[in-house]
């Protein structure tokens, strides 16, 4: 069964980019136009190699007023908010060394990955390190923007029936806002945790509430044969 979507099927397909000759005032409008936030700079092979944010644009307005140079004691960040406020193409503006990520990689990895830079947008590259799509964080959230009625059929055929083949009659599902719950008894308790389990990963699903009983503890079993080696 599929147990996590991947980026592929969530990312922007096909983004708009800018190379990095790109002037100032055309990303400005651009970023305007397309009510986005950032927008991706690649070179001549579709490589991305830099990213022009809101921010980096607003650096200009930030230091609009001062006309002469930072003082020699200004700390590094400040010099280079000073040198993106003169900026005049995207090359200049851009925050280099974007981070990249495969469309084959799974939500759960991408979402660690988002928190663990800190940042707001991962560059999805393909064959050659080609731009093919972005993933921003928004779009995380789309698998919980399923149907209760597409979560339920899922759990029902691909996790009871062709994970575990489960009869219909052997678990009773419900959905309510994401909400799986799960009732009834198995022969196993492995089956009961495999299925909890398998619920979980299913794209969409909020939570799981596990009301499942079983006729034999197959696990307790297991520890205790194995105890007695």
């Amino acid at each position: 069964m599929r147990r996590h979507q991947t980026v592929q099927a969530v990312m922007t397909k096909d983004p708009v980019t800018v190379g990095p000759g790109t002037p100032f005032k055309d990303i400005a409008e651009l970023l305007a136009e397309r009510a986005i936030s950032a927008v991706p700079v690649v070179d001549e092979a579709g490589v991305p190699v830099g990213v022009v944010s809101e921010a980096d644009l607003l650096t200009k307005t930030q230091y609009q007023d001062r006309g002469e140079p930072l003082s020699r004691f200004a700390g590094p960040r400040r010099r280079r908010e000073w040198e993106k406020a003169r900026a005049c193409t995207a090359a200049e503006l851009m925050s280099p060394h974007p981070m990249t990520i495969g469309p084959d990689t799974t939500l759960p990895t991408a979402a660690r990955e988002l928190a663990r830079a800190g940042v707001r947008r991962l560059l999805v590259v393909g064959d050659g390190g080609r731009l093919i799509g972005v993933l921003a964080r928004r779009d995380l959230l789309s698998p919980f923007l399923r149907q209760d009625e597409e979560i339920l059929a899922e759990v029902r055929e691909q996790v009871l029936r062709r994970a575990l083949w489960l009869r219909p009659t052997d678990v009773d599902v419900t959905v309510e806002d994401g909400v799986v719950t799960l009732t009834g008894t198995v022969e196993r308790r492995s089956e009961a945790d495999i299925a909890v389990r398998l619920t979980h990963a299913v794209p969409g699903v909020v939570a799981v509430v596990d009301k499942l009983d079983h006729n034999w503890d197959d696990i307790a079993a297991g520890k205790l044969g194995a105890g007695n080696l």
